[in-house]
């Protein structure tokens, strides 16, 4: 089979386009043919050697979207549709960014859909993520709500998921430059505020803060929630994996909540629920790129740029 393979922490270049044998299942695993998966900010950070756990060669990917190609389990037939999430594929083991993928039976979800693959494909991390998110926010129709990284794959599913069922509810993004302030407006945004060096430029308080760079400036986003209101860190896309000096007592202010999403948090009725909600609501999950497996690196290249309002998918 084809696959991605990367034998060194490094640029896009290190994301080798080779023929590898394809895996054979073994008790407790099956085999899932890839249909598509989405690019991912954590994958960069693997790729670059930022992930203590990985070591090399490995295969990258720590989500897709497919069809199962050969089980080991009663629960998983051949030829059903199923999404892979979360986990520990593309680090501990090989990953998505190939056209299989041995995978454990717990980590192969079914799913009901009539999503084309491509638009399937930008779904599972993202809008899974945001999903799940927002639901630990609590998230009320009268709510004001702050994206932090409001430009994100997951920033913008999660504004997708919040306008479609609450059109007119006020929602601020987040974005290190107001180049994409325009672009953020058009994509539903009501507000857009400038990240500057970690910190937000303005006074504004919320209800509700979905943090996605994470520990980076999860201090700060805490000077811009109302009393009682919650914040939810899912992301580290600011690079950064832990807090320095957190107070719980000083930093946490008025009554304030924080929670966050866990990468446990994942099942077959959470995933089907996420489905019908964006059927049953209408919700535009359709990419902002589509690369094939051999455009990898185009992939990366592209998503490091900060040029994409959205998902990158892969599609084989």
């Amino acid at each position: 089979m084809k696959a991605i393979v990367v034998r060194k922490a490094g640029g896009p270049e290190v994301l080798n386009y080779e023929d590898v044998p394809t895996p054979q299942v073994k008790p407790g695993w099956s085999l899932v043919q890839v249909k598509g998966f989405g690019i991912n900010h954590s994958e960069i950070f693997t790729r670059q050697g930022l992930s203590p756990s990985v070591k090399f060669p490995r295969i990258l990917g720590i989500e897709c979207v497919g069809i199962v190609a050969d089980s080991t389990s009663d629960k998983l037939k051949v030829g059903q549709k199923v999404i892979s999430i979360m986990g520990e594929m593309g680090r501990a083991f090989d990953g998505s960014y190939a056209e299989y993928v041995l995978l454990p039976n717990e980590q192969i979800y079914p799913v009901q859909t009539d999503l084309k693959w491509s638009d399937l494909a930008a779904v599972p991390e993202t809008f899974y993520t945001a999903f799940g998110s927002l639901k630990h926010l609590q998230i009320k129709s009268d709510d004001s709500i702050l994206i932090r990284s409001g430009a994100s794959g997951v920033g913008i599913s999660a504004l997708r998921l919040l306008k479609s069922k609450y059109p007119t509810m006020k929602i601020a993004g987040s974005v290190r430059s107001l180049k994409k302030q325009e672009v953020l407006l058009k994509a539903g945004y009501d507000s857009v505020i400038e990240d500057k060096n970690g910190r937000l430029q303005t006074d504004k308080k919320f209800n509700k803060v979905l943090e996605l760079v994470g520990p980076a400036t999860l201090k700060d986003t805490f000077n811009h929630v109302l009393p009682y209101g919650i914040v939810c860190n899912t992301g580290e896309l600011g690079g950064q994996w832990y807090m320095d000096d957190f107070d719980p007592i000083a930093d946490i202010h008025e009554g304030a909540l924080l929670t966050s999403l866990s990468s446990g948090e994942v099942n077959s009725q959470k995933l089907n629920e996420m489905l019908n909600y964006i059927k049953q609501y209408q919700v535009e999950v359709a990419p902002a790129k589509i690369y094939k497996l051999n455009q990898v690196k185009d992939a990366h290249e592209y998503l490091e740029s900060g040029h994409n309002l959205g998902k990158v998918v892969i599609v084989n």
